[in-house]
């Protein structure tokens, strides 16, 4: 499905849905998702999406666990290949501006079922790999927790006042380039 055609052509509706879901969520945000909007942008009948999701909530744990997936999969190679926690907050960042839809709901548990098998599992992978991030720096024990949090607080701040347009415009566009500097005040230091 795209915005051009407007309507679902056999295939994977499923996945034409959540699609939809993320192009709705980048024009309007998580709360104002409905299916029978998605519907409408599938060209498909109202009670599709129940059939797939059952309501809202179901669609956005898909979502949720989609995104923890994802942002592991992406903090992942950049771990193994770098070992630099600076360049996995990097990642975070970018992951964040590029899945923005995935970004908005995963953190909002109050939309989804944040018990669900898959949110579980995925929320864990991502978890355990944004520890391993931490680990770079050779830490253990109670600080390393506190680290993990520290990091984790500070990408996730910079991600979010970057997608809500809060941080100031001389910082330029580039959101990698942005935060870098910020990130290196968590990493250089002693």
């Amino acid at each position: 499905m795209s915005k051009k055609d407007g309507a679902y052509h056999h295939g994977d509706l499923r996945r034409a849905l959540l699609a939809a879901a993320v192009e709705a969520i980048g024009e309007s945000g998580p709360s104002a998702v409905s299916l029978r909007d998605l519907a409408r942008r599938a060209g498909v009948s109202h009670a599709a999406p129940a059939h797939h999701f059952g309501d809202k909530a179901g669609l956005l744990t898909v979502l949720a666990a989609e995104g923890f997936d994802r942002l592991a999969d992406t903090l992942r190679p950049v771990i193994a290949q770098t070992g630099s926690l600076l360049e996995t907050g990097v990642a975070y960042i970018r992951f964040a501006v590029d899945h923005r839809a995935h970004f908005e709901v995963m953190f909002r548990p109050e939309l989804y079922d944040h018990d669900n098998p898959a949110v579980v599992a995925a929320r864990q992978r991502a978890t355990d790999t944004l520890a391993a991030a931490v680990a770079t720096r050779g830490e253990a024990g109670a600080d390393a927790r506190m680290d993990g949090l520290a990091a984790w607080s500070i990408v996730h701040g910079f991600a979010t006042l970057w997608l809500g347009g809060a941080l100031p415009a001389d910082l330029g566009p580039d959101p990698e380039a942005a935060g870098r500097p910020v990130l290196r005040r968590l990493v250089d230091r002693p």
